[in-house]
């Protein structure tokens, strides 16, 4: 069984996502928050459940799950999964995001 890091800033990422739907439907923002804590939840048991990014490819070293109109992006290191950054589903992943500071 593996073991869930959400860093900081990929918590603040989630939350502007929230805060943005939030000016339309507050209650839209709070179930997009759940569906996507739950559907990352299911790592810890399915680590490589995940798709390669297709901006990274060839890479595997990042992995990602979609929760519409999210995409959360994760890494795998021995039985740690770190949540690394949540975007929104029609963005691309720009060169060096993935290498943000990643405080736990």
């Amino acid at each position: 069984m593996a073991q869930l890091i959400w860093t900081k800033p990929t918590l603040a990422d989630l939350d502007v996502i929230a805060d943005y739907i939030a000016l339309d439907d507050e209650e839209s923002a709070k179930r997009l928050v759940a569906k996507v804590f739950h559907h990352v939840e299911q790592l810890i048991d399915h680590p490589e459940s995940g798709s390669v990014p297709p901006e990274l490819r060839p890479v595997k070293t990042y992995r990602q799950i979609v929760e519409p109109p999210c995409r959360v992006f994760y890494r795998i290191r021995g039985k740690k999964i770190y949540i690394v950054h949540v975007m929104r589903g029609e963005q691309f992943l720009k060169k060096g995001m993935q290498k943000r500071k990643r405080s736990a």
